[in-house]
């Protein structure tokens, strides 16, 4: 493995320098163990403890298949799905891999007593298989998470439609939070080259998340002059739904959770900021009602921010603890867009105020390979930034997760793999100078907030 970072750190290796590299029989890797997926059993979504479950071990590197390529992996980060993992909610991971592995005799390379986990990198290309032509040893790349066989008609006008459609890390083996990562040749695109390894490898599955859900056509198609509600909208995804909206002409209602988090959001150029902690924002009465008053409050609070106008599109993550209110505030054939469900997947709404009013709830999942090559796109041309905190080595994964699982971070998490100190990988030096505080902005306000309070936990949403 030393050899493969000499060649890599080295300023004039050739692809020529990569290709003869001897690739290691093993490799580190962050995993967890399908032994041990009962360990948490009686406890609570917050006493499981990632720490607990994730291992840092040497690993045997996977045999490479036709369109696949090894990476070795300078950086990563830790995305929720990996926590969900950490803490096998809402089911182990292995039911993922046993059945992928029944699909072909080279899928059951997946299926394994260990998980290989992370579905974000950045790296380098180290060996392509057969039929890889785009790609070549020694190219610095980033990777998306959508892994497709397309074997089937769905997936051809959006590969996401894709039967055997899988996120890479999660439901597949061979993730990117380890010094080597098996990936399908079209998950790779090039590497941002203003940015460091691991400020490269933060966007990728929230970026790409973000992009499909709010601006591509395949989600809420935003326009300029959209009013855009976004929960915890300087979390791990809202950070960047908060940046496209800005980008794009929109107007983002940017919905935190403190005052720490509402000067982020001020800092990248948001004005309406609703801090829901602050208001005290309580949509539900109990367990098992909700409280209309509360989504009319809201409501009325937009309206306040925007002039009377209600939002045309509510970006929602947190799922059941906030869907109800975001159905109610959405206008008049407007659109809730909906990936993901971080405080419940058992969603509760008035379905008068979606059938009546003529609302559209859109489900949105990760990103096909065009919308993760145009959100890498904007991201290489400065437009959208890196929201990376802080930055862990690959021992202190566990730890990266807990944080992450407990909320204590802003932003993005990164994960050294193999590079040995943060700050390494820029080629663009000009260009990074030209956009240096925007690319430090998260790093900054983890900075400040230790400086001013230590250890505070708060709900992302």
């Amino acid at each position: 493995m030393n050899q493969i970072l000499d060649a890599i750190l080295a300023p004039d290796s050739t692809p020529e320098d990569f290709a003869a590299l001897t690739v290691p029989d093993s490799y580190r890797a962050v995993t967890v163990h399908k032994d041990e997926a009962g360990m948490f059993e009686g406890l609570s979504t917050r006493e499981k403890d990632p720490r607990k479950s994730l291992h840092v071990e040497e690993v045997p590197v996977p045999e490479l298949g036709p369109g696949e390529a090894l990476v070795a992996v300078m950086a990563s980060s830790v995305n929720y799905n990996s926590v969900w993992t950490s803490i096998f909610e809402p089911l182990p991971t292995f039911g993922f891999l046993e059945r992928y592995g029944k699909l072909s005799p080279l899928a059951k390379r997946h299926d394994l007593p260990y998980h290989v986990i992370g579905s974000d990198l950045a790296g380098v290309v180290l060996r392509t298989g057969p039929g890889v032509n785009a790609w070549k040893p020694g190219d610095e790349v980033v990777a998306h998470c959508l892994s497709v066989e397309l074997e089937s008609a769905d997936g051809h006008d959006d590969t996401m439609l894709d039967p055997e459609q899988r996120i890479w890390g999660f439901e597949t083996n061979f993730g990117g939070l380890a010094e080597i990562a098996l990936v399908k040749s079209n998950q790779l695109m090039p590497k941002p080259r203003h940015l460091s390894w691991e400020e490269a490898a933060a966007p990728g599955l929230v970026n790409s998340t973000a992009y499909r859900q709010l601006v591509s056509r395949n989600g809420a198609g935003m326009k300029q002059g959209d009013n855009v509600l976004i929960w915890g909208a300087s979390g791990g995804l809202g950070s960047y739904a908060t940046q496209f909206a800005l980008a794009g002409g929109a107007n983002p209602i940017c919905v935190v959770s403190s005052d720490k988090k509402a000067e982020i959001c001020r800092r990248m150029g948001a004005e309406a900021i609703i801090d829901r902690s602050a208001e005290g924002y309580k949509f539900w009465k109990d367990e098992h009602e909700q409280d209309p008053r509360e989504w009319k409050r809201l409501g009325k609070r937009i309206r306040e921010l925007t002039g009377g106008e209600d939002v045309d599109i509510v970006f929602e993550h947190p799922g059941r603890e906030t869907f109800g209110a975001s159905v109610y505030v959405t206008r008049k054939g407007g659109t809730v867009v909906t990936c993901a469900s971080t405080s419940g997947y058992k969603h509760e709404y008035d379905n008068r105020y979606l059938w009546m009013s003529l609302k559209r709830i859109v489900g949105s999942h990760f990103a096909n390979y065009r919308e993760a090559w145009e959100a890498n796109r904007l991201i290489a041309k400065g437009k959208i930034h890196p929201t990376l905190s802080k930055t862990y080595r690959l021992e202190d994964t566990g730890q990266a997760a807990h944080d992450v699982h407990r909320n204590l971070h802003q932003g993005k998490v990164g994960v050294l793999c193999l590079a040995p100190e943060e700050g390494m990988g820029v080629r663009d030096e000009e260009m990074r100078a030209k956009h240096i505080d925007a690319i430090n902005l998260f790093r900054d306000a983890e900075r400040s907030g230790r400086s001013n309070t230590a250890g505070t936990s708060e709900s992302e949403a």
